[in-house]
């Protein structure tokens, strides 16, 4: 599942290592590696970024500025992966294949021993194929198996979409993520018109907000470690190994 080459020096409250598999391969996001590529094919699809508060980008600077500084290094709860799609062509950045899209663990808590599965942002192309199931399933696994079996040993793994972004909450149930509720009103996408964004359909009255902002409403799942231990692990397991 993983690799034994450790990350300490990134700014993420428990150890990173890469995770891989036959087909997909979790790396720590490298901007000097990763970032310009990302951005390259991103900004060719800003309809990935609807649903979510941040982006698109009009530069590969601002994306680094906004995002990857911005918000990933800043937090010591989060860390982002690059996503590297195995089954595809070598290239100069990665001797194993092809950058498929970035994820990251979030909202982590070493005092609950918890943390989330989010930006999941896989490039349009990478999209319906094995690589939102094989990279979220290594992500659960090494969150969830105890250190004897190579993971964290950690009690929650949050996710959390909006109410109206059907593909997520389909990838959610799939995993095995239980649904909790919602929770409304949850994010603010200022000038969310005009940034393409999607909201929850609701009017926001004057006086709480800029003309053009959005709302999220947002669903929140989970999968615990009791979920996993009784047959939440061999679930995931059968889908990363699950073939078209």
């Amino acid at each position: 599942m993983s690799s034994t080459r450790s990350f300490d020096n990134l700014n993420f409250c428990f150890p990173v290592r890469e995770l891989s598999n036959d087909r997909l391969k979790l790396t720590p996001f490298v901007p000097s590696v990763h970032a310009s590529e990302f951005f390259k094919i991103a900004s060719q699809y800003p309809e990935m970024f609807s649903h979510v508060s941040k982006g698109p980008w009009s530069s590969e600077q601002e994306y680094m500025d906004d995002f990857v500084e911005g918000l990933v290094h800043a937090d010591p709860g989060m860390v982002l992966f690059a996503i590297i799609d195995k089954t595809q062509p070598a290239t100069s950045y990665d001797s194993e294949g092809t950058l498929a899209g970035s994820i990251t663990y979030m909202n982590s808590n070493t005092g609950h021993l918890s943390t989330e599965i989010g930006w999941v942002l896989v490039l349009t192309p990478f999209q319906r194929t094995h690589v939102t199931s094989n990279a979220v399933g290594l992500l659960l696994q090494y969150a969830l198996d105890v250190p004897e079996q190579g993971g964290l040993g950690l009690r929650r793994v949050q996710w959390q979409t909006s109410t109206v972004n059907v593909p997520s909450q389909r990838a959610a149930d799939r995993m095995g993520f239980q649904k909790e509720g919602v929770i409304r009103w949850a994010q603010r996408f200022q000038h969310g018109t005009k940034r393409g964004k999607v909201g929850n359909g609701k009017e926001l009255p004057k006086g709480r907000g800029n003309e053009d902002d959005l709302a999220r409403d947002t669903v929140l799942y989970s999968l615990c470690w009791d979920d996993w231990e009784n047959g939440g692990r061999e679930k995931v397991q059968a889908i990363m190994d699950r073939r078209a």
